[in-house]
Parts: structure tokens; C-alpha cells; sequence
């Protein structure tokens, strides 16, 4: 007696219609990764910020904690501060001392720009950016994702 061996044809349609089903499932749930990936780029920055800020501001008190100490010297420069010791908002302010790239990573919104009402929006496109609010003390930063 001969035994057979191998998939009949129907077990092997089967096979790939729930393959196909499966795929057509799980395609949407990877295919917009891109959005994820720019929340986290976001939400990274905003975290660096607020440690920059922190440890200018820390840095701040140790050297003596004057109000009309105008920057403190970090790596990298002077980072210009607030009159309570935090980054201004300004290039030389947090850019400098969270050490963000606004030529290729990070652009500065070019609506808000520098310096307007003690603030900066780093922008990655609309609705997709992060704030820096120096004119609040300890400063806030905040991040807008509904466009990402």
C-alpha cells in the first residue's frame, strides 16, 4: 500500500488566503512609521531641553545665583540666561546649550523666529514642533504632534 504525501490543493488555497488576510491586517498597522518616528524625534528633543535647562540653571546657582549674570559658561560657549538663571530663548540660549541643530534637524519656525514673548518653536513641518516658553521660570516646553 502506497501512503501519500505532500498538501492537497485545497489546504495549500488556504494557506494563502489566510496569509493574505493576515498581510491585509497588518499592512496598515507598519506601512506609517514615519509619524511615529517624528513623535519620538519630538518628544526626545523636548526632553533635552528640559535638561539643558536644568543644568544651566543648576550651574547658575553654583556661581552664585546673580540676576545680572547675563550668560553662564558651558561646553560648547556662553549660553545666554534669563534673569532666574534658565537658557534664554535665544540661539546662543537653549539652542546652544541643548546642542540642537536648526540647519538640518530642528529649524527654528520662521513665523516665530528667535526671542518672540521669551519663546522659540523648533519646527519639524506644520503642527509637528516643539516650544521653548524662557519667559516662565522654571521655562515650559511643550510639543504640538497632531501634524506629525
Amino acid at each position: 500500500m502506497k501512503k501519500n504525501q505532500g498538501f492537497t490543493l485545497i489546504e495549500l488555497i488556504m494557506v494563502v488566503v489566510i496569509l493574505g488576510v493576515l498581510s491585509a491586517v497588518a499592512l496598515p498597522r507598519f506601512a506609517d512609521l514615519g509619524s511615529d518616528a517624528r513623535i519620538a524625534s519630538l518628544k526626545g528633543l523636548a526632553g533635552s531641553m528640559k535638561s539643558a535647562s536644568g543644568i544651566v540653571h543648576a550651574k547658575w546657582l553654583a556661581e552664585g545665583a546673580s540676576s545680572d549674570a547675563a550668560s553662564v559658561s558651558m561646553e560648547g560657549g556662553n549660553v545666554l540666561t534669563t534673569a532666574t538663571g534658565y537658557p534664554d530663548a535665544v540661539e546662543k540660549g537653549i539652542t546652544l546649550a541643548a546642542g540642537i541643530d536648526t540647519t538640518n534637524d530642528y529649524p527654528v519656525s520662521t513665523a516665530d523666529g528667535y526671542n518672540k514673548n521669551g519663546a522659540v518653536t523648533f519646527k519639524l513641518k506644520d503642527d509637528c514642533e516643539v516650544l521653548y516658553d524662557a519667559s516662565k521660570s522654571p521655562p515650559e516646553v511643550s510639543f504640538v504632534i497632531t501634524g506629525c
